[in-house]
């Protein structure tokens, strides 16, 4: 599918009009100790009016997003968390002309900043360059009725990230120590492949063993991975690959090359299809992850939303790759 970037991006410049409100929705339970505090400091000297809301459960950051919007009002709303926070707050927000959305990286893992370059916590944090940049109209992807703006993974990758949170509840165990418990779980332990039908353009896989899926609207995830360097969020493609079955050595080997975007390197293990849309299933449930969030069926389709989302980021800053 051809990429159409110049053609669907539309920017426009932000500013701080006495109409305009600015939301900020803070997860406390994002990042490390002491975040929020310094993020609320920070927001004690912003020069211009805002408001301030805290979640404090599953849902909030969406539920507050769509509460804010019904007034019809312009509306700028700050996601001050990790990816599952802007996920939600994306869902709120997602085909409402009047709202846009960005993301203060707080959380421990901000994978979908990073199109904006190895900066991107500086540049976010500044909150008053951040209120008044520009805002472009971003793809979403639509997995099953659950937005996305990042990355969908369906494999041992995404069995990995849904297993961490078992960790995590240890007390002895840190973030880093949980994700490498988790992935010698999965690698080790319980097999990289699983049986998986997959239909994506041309590419017809049937209930034959894969070790990953990734459909890719932003760059990274994962925490290090950039399995596809050139995707874009505002093209509309969605850019896909997926992995045959290879063993444990193949995947040490590979794995490295794959976080680097060097697919194309690799045809023979690797098949990429660059459109909007994919299916796929399997007589087990699958375990899926979009942009964090955990989701488990036997069988999804994930496309291009119909729906677009408005964001926004400091000027100067690109996420041209």
């Amino acid at each position: 599918m051809e990429r159409i970037s110049a053609g669907r991006r539309m920017e426009r410049s932000g500013v701080c009009e006495d109409d305009m409100r600015h939301l900020f929705i803070i997860n406390p339970a994002a990042g490390k100790r002491g975040t929020t505090a310094q993020l609320e400091r920070l927001l004690d000297k912003l020069s211009f009016p805002h408001e301030v809301a805290y979640t404090q459960r599953e849902g909030d950051a969406r539920r507050l997003t769509e509460e804010a919007a019904r007034t019809g009002e312009p509306l700028r709303v700050y996601a001050c968390g990790g990816d599952g926070t802007l996920n939600e707050v994306v869902n709120g927000a997602a085909g409402l002309d009047h709202v846009a959305v960005t993301n203060v990286p707080k959380g421990t893992g901000n994978d979908f900043l990073k199109i904006f370059g190895p900066d991107y916590r500086t540049l976010f944090y500044d909150l008053e360059a951040l209120a008044v940049g520009p805002e472009a109209q971003f793809d979403l992807m639509d997995c099953n009725g659950h937005l996305g703006i990042d990355v969908v993974c369906a494999g041992v990758d995404a069995r990995i990230a849904a297993d961490v949170h078992r960790y995590k509840d240890w007390w002895f165990v840190s973030g880093i120590g949980a994700y490498i418990l988790s992935l010698i779980e999965n690698i080790f332990f319980k097999g990289i492949a699983r049986p998986i039908t997959v239909h994506m353009g041309e590419t017809q896989w049937k209930d034959s063993p894969a070790s990953l899926l990734c459909i890719c609207n932003g760059r990274h995830y994962g925490g290090g991975f950039m399995p596809v360097g050139e995707a874009m969020p505002d093209d509309g493609v969605l850019d896909m690959l997926l992995v045959r079955r290879i063993s444990l050595l193949t995947f040490l080997r590979l794995v490295g090359k794959y976080a680097k975007g060097l697919y194309k390197q690799y045809p023979e293990l690797i098949l990429d299809y660059h459109g909007d849309r994919a299916s796929f299933s399997a007589s087990e449930p699958i375990t899926v992850v979009v942009d964090g969030e955990v989701l488990r069926d036997t069988a999804f389709t994930v496309r291009l939303s119909e729906r677009r989302v408005n964001f926004f980021y400091p000027a100067g800053a690109s996420y041209q790759p």
